[in-house]
């Protein structure tokens, strides 16, 4: 049985040349706000074993699986990266926040550890890569109760590749891990402290990175080896979001400097960065921007693909519209992407997005009525409507669970997958005997090709929104206003997906369709409650139940539905002012 904790640390080395740790001048730490004393747990032995894919699939997306001995915690570790929303990406200092699966020592992989990682590794064996020893001494820092504030290490580490006869590498590191009761800001304290012992931040997160990286075998080409090569043509012609300072150099003869690009080339200069390949120097086309949306949902849906396994609040949901983002990208930029391609993935897609909302829209609908029925008075709850709604609610939960998980480990979504891997390679790669993913049009710039599209998506929304708006209120008009929801976020998607080639007018159209969204989702969830209350209220009649309260919630919900039709027409009216066109 697999267990999970939450890791929150951070690294640290020595500087080059400085001189090794003063381990006594560690004692000082217990003078640190809110740290009663510091208490030394001594020295403890550690082996471990990495295992990973042979191009090292893991490793590249930051996921450690390892074997280990010795310790309290000696068993398989799978280390997942969480990134909080809107955190940015550092990788020299900062926190290293991770969730680790724990699972019990046994000789090979287990299988819930295995599951985790499938949809990075597509099933390629698991084997070994990097074999660590570490001694490690560590310190925990504990309030005046005795809880455990964070957790000092001080590591002694030597590695080498599994199966090398060959001398290990050697170093040491510092790590300060945040217990489970610690304040954040404790880390920065202990920080500083560090600083004044001559530590710094650790230029690897992970002992598994800096391994790879001191033992890396010249022929071997692996994602990572990939990475560096992108990392090195950033460096050789910048990057647009690098604001670290250059050193100066010595006094030489200037320069002339050469005339500034234009505005749009300068962005296109820096969207190498995101895009992850090509020249850099080259004005960015349709394609580059269509590409950048479809990696950034596939990398979406593989990295939420774990947290959907083990039931992570919210994961499945952000994996189904991951789904739905990508296969609408598929859909609007149909000049640039070739159909024949394309629409086999978004029918993969769309069977995946069913699977996913299996019991999520259960799951949504419940928490409304719920909610809805919490804001009744007491003395108007008659009838046992929390029991059946708690009824209605877990009806299938069980079966849908199980439905999900197989068609997570089945062999269609593992094709899915594999097929979605190819098309965010650097270029795209698609089966035998189809014909290339980019059409012509991927070529021209994207103010042409990308405006289009996305002008063609709102128009659409724009007649749809239209045809509802002239219905009467009822059945006929809910069907519309469903229609023109899902167009609503189809237009949404496009412009999102445009933002890297048409810039802040599509983020701000993007914002304003989303707001429309929204208002026709709402008016959506009010009709499918509707239709449950009812038929709930159904099975209580029939139990000779009173039906009051579900009445009273159908009511209510009716007048939701009621007051989002007569909100939409000043919403929609703020989408069009200024027109898409003028925006764009």
């Amino acid at each position: 049985m697999s267990r999970t904790v939450r890791e929150i640390e951070r690294k640290y080395e020595a500087a080059p040349g400085g001189a090794p740790l003063d381990l006594a001048a560690l004692s000082a730490l217990a003078e640190l706000p809110g740290v009663a004393s510091v208490v030394d747990d001594g020295v403890t032995a550690l082996d471990a074993t990495y295992y990973d894919t042979a191009d090292q699939r893991l490793a590249a997306d930051g996921v450690t699986l390892r074997r280990r001995t010795g310790g309290s915690d000696e068993g398989w570790h799978l280390k997942l990266p969480v990134r909080p929303k809107g955190a940015p990406r550092t990788s020299d200092g900062g926190d290293v926040v991770r969730d680790e699966i724990r699972a019990p020592l046994g000789d090979a992989v287990p299988p819930e550890l295995a599951a985790l990682t499938r949809s990075r590794t597509l099933d390629a064996p698991l084997r070994p890569l990097v074999e660590l020893r570490t001694r490690r001494a560590v310190w925990r820092l504990v309030d005046a109760a005795g809880e455990p504030l964070a957790e000092i290490s001080a590591d002694e580490v030597s590695a080498r590749r599994a199966g090398s006869a060959g001398a290990p590498v050697r170093w040491s590191e510092v790590e300060a891990e945040l217990g489970a009761g610690g304040d954040p800001a404790l880390l920065d304290a202990v920080e500083r402290h560090l600083a004044t012992l001559g530590l710094r931040p650790a230029g690897s997160t992970s002992k598994l990175a800096r391994a790879l990286a001191e033992t890396a075998a010249p022929h071997v080409e692996s994602v990572p080896a990939t990475e560096a090569r992108r990392e090195e043509r950033r460096a050789a012609h910048g990057d647009g979001d690098d604001t670290r300072k250059k050193p100066k150099e010595s006094k030489k003869p200037k320069k002339q400097k050469k005339p500034r690009p234009p505005k749009k080339a300068r962005r296109r200069e820096g969207a190498d960065a995101l895009l992850g390949g090509g020249d850099p120097t080259a004005e960015l086309t349709a394609g580059d921007v269509v590409l950048d949306a479809v990696r950034r949902q596939v990398a979406a849906i593989v990295a939420l693909d774990p947290a959907a396994r083990r039931e992570v609040p919210d994961a499945v949901h952000r994996m189904r519209v991951a789904t739905r983002r990508l296969r609408s990208v598929l859909r609007s930029y149909r000049k640039v992407l070739d159909r024949e391609v394309a629409d086999p993935v978004g029918t993969e897609l769309k069977w995946l997005a069913g699977e996913l909302g299996v019991d999520r829209d259960r799951e949504v609908l419940a928490e409304r009525l719920t909610a809805a029925l919490d804001a009744v008075p007491e003395e108007q709850r008659l009838g046992p409507v929390r029991a059946r709604l708690t009824i209605w609610a877990r009806a299938e939960h069980a079966d849908a669970r199980q439905r999900l998980i197989a068609a997570l480990d089945g062999p269609r979504y593992l094709d899915l997958l594999t097929t979605l891997d190819a098309l965010r390679a650097d270029p795209p790669r698609t089966r035998e005997g189809t014909p290339p993913l980019l059409r012509p049009a991927a070529a021209k710039p994207p103010h042409k090709v990308v405006r289009a599209a996305v002008l063609a998506e709102t128009d659409r929304l724009t007649r749809r929104v239209d045809a509802a708006l002239a219905l009467p209120p009822g059945p006929e008009r809910d069907g519309a206003l469903h229609a023109a929801r899902k167009a609503a976020k189809r237009a949404r998607y496009a412009a999102e997906a445009a933002e890297l080639g048409l810039g802040k007018g599509a983020r701000e159209l993007a914002g304003r369709l989303q707001g429309v969204q929204q208002l026709l989702g709402d008016h959506q969830d009010s009709v499918r409650a509707r239709e449950t209350l009812r038929a709930i209220a159904v099975r209580a009649h029939a139990a000779g139940e009173s039906t009051f309260t579900l009445g009273l919630l159908y009511g209510r919900e009716e007048a939701a539905a009621a007051a989002r039709e007569r909100e939409l027409p000043g919403v929609w009216a703020a989408v069009l002012d200024p027109s898409p066109r003028r925006l764009l």
